[in-house]
């Protein structure tokens, strides 16, 4: 490693910002097609929300993946066949640490350093500053292309409740040991799949628990006719079965495996399957029959040492946890750059390119029915062949920009999801790559 980067114009390198799951494969791709690439990393080390040692990170002690290990690996780095079908995360960070060391990715990361600032110039490409995290003086260099991979799991999304609480309140972000729990009376909010997951946690360390969701939702088991779920989905898929064939097959085998979790005070979802990221949890069913985890519905207010429901009742937890979600954040880009909405959405084609900066990409801003490691793979091969064709035939591929950026979103996302504020970026996998290999094909026969 070079003590710093070189100063000055980069000219045709790009510039990737964070070396986590999505950096790492953009940095890949790109130096597969040629490019000069350098990763700015914030953190010391790979892995990005895979790698708990980082401030960052929302990973905690008994993390596991909950799409199975065929459905989240690199397509072009499989994780081992010993390992179990949900991998633990420290067998995830060192599936990323083994996949930067066998593509020799490390050498074009930076780490330590954060990028403050990206800025384009009139010719297209962008000034970018950086900044070393521990202190020092910024730099600005000019680059060709910024692919932004900073992930969207690390701004905690705080509800605000009114009211004063003297108990202690953390957000899931925070939540690293199961030891916080152990004798203390546990209120979790969120019906997502952290929230779950911490009340299933919290069911066998705490001495009571509350779980408070705002809606009901469908809760799949991660096995389903001895294979895991996401597989069972993944072949319906493929087999193109009519939405509403699927949606029947889905209501029948939750039903088979699952049951009705109304009867145990959860509310009934408010949507059909398939309109909201699946909760994949075979463990709460059972803790909810078991009494050791009670459904209670929304918080209303803090009242001291009590917390009062959307139903007028009062329950007194000695901790709440809000498995609440993230916020996309994009700190050092202007937010017109990306046509981000009051709530720091961006309006981008596939999720990844931004429509009137077509030097300019996101990769891994994706919340799909399976890993999201495959999917950020071939948007990063896309961005990196559009990015060539650029080069080699800039007309081209600025008829393929004006034809691709008008394209509406429920052309290759879900057309109807659940209006909240953490669904905005659902896809179906399949579909959603079948968009990305459209794209991939036009930009082959043009070149």
């Amino acid at each position: 490693m070079h003590d710093s980067p070189d100063l000055g114009d980069r000219r045709d390198a790009v510039c990737v910002v964070g070396a986590g799951a999505s950096g790492l494969t953009a940095i890949k791709n790109l130096r597969e097609l040629g490019f000069q690439v350098d990763c700015y990393e914030r953190e010391t080390s790979v892995g990005g929300a895979w790698n708990w040692r980082h401030d960052r990170s929302p990973v905690y002690a008994g993390t596991h993946l909950i799409s199975s290990r065929p459905l989240t690996e690199f397509p072009d780095f499989p994780m081992p066949d010993s390992w179990p079908d949900y991998p633990h995360h420290s067998q995830v960070l060192t599936y990323l640490e083994r996949y930067a060391a066998h593509f020799g990715l490390v050498d074009h990361i930076w780490f330590g350093m954060e990028v403050v600032s990206a800025v384009p110039t009139e010719d297209g490409g962008w000034e970018v500053t950086t900044q070393s995290t521990g202190g020092g003086s910024s730099r600005t260099q000019r680059y060709a292309a910024v692919i932004v991979a900073n992930g969207h799991n690390w701004d905690p999304l705080k509800p605000e409740i009114p009211g004063e609480f003297r108990g202690r309140v953390i957000h899931a972000s925070a939540y690293k040991d199961p030891a916080v729990l152990r004798g203390r009376k546990v209120l979790v909010v969120g019906g997502g799949n952290t929230g779950c997951d911490i009340a299933v946690e919290a069911a066998q360390q705490a001495t009571k628990v509350w779980h408070s969701t705002r809606r009901g939702y469908w809760y799949a088991p991660k096995y389903v006719f001895g294979r895991p779920a996401d597989q069972v989905n993944d072949r319906l898929l493929k087999y193109r079965l009519p939405l509403r064939l699927r949606q029947w097959l889905y209501r029948r085998t939750v039903g088979l495996t699952t049951g009705d979790l109304t009867r145990y005070g959860l509310p009934a979802p408010d949507h059909q399957p398939y309109e909201s990221h699946p909760i994949v949890n075979s463990q709460l069913p059972y803790f909810l029959g078991h009494g050791k985890i009670l459904p209670v519905p929304d918080v209303s207010s803090y009242d001291g040492n009590a917390v009062v429901l959307a139903d007028g009742r009062r329950i007194e937890p000695d901790l709440v946890i809000t498995a609440t979600g993230y916020r996309p954040r994009f700190e050092f880009l202007d937010p017109a750059l990306l046509a981000a909405d009051e709530d720091g959405r961006p309006d981008l084609h596939l999720h990844t390119f931004a429509r009137r900066t077509p030097t300019l990409a996101v990769v891994g801003l994706l919340q799909p029915d399976s890993g999201v490691l495959p999917l950020a793979h071939w948007q990063s091969v896309a961005v990196a062949r559009w990015l060539r064709l650029r080069l080699s035939e800039p007309e081209r591929a600025a008829a393929i920009q004006a034809k691709e950026s008008t394209r509406p979103v429920g052309s290759w996302s879900r057309r109807k999801v659940v209006p909240s504020r953490r669904h905005w970026f659902e896809v179906d996998h399949v579909d959603y790559l079948r968009s990305v290999e459209s794209l991939l094909n036009q930009m082959e026969s043009a070149s």
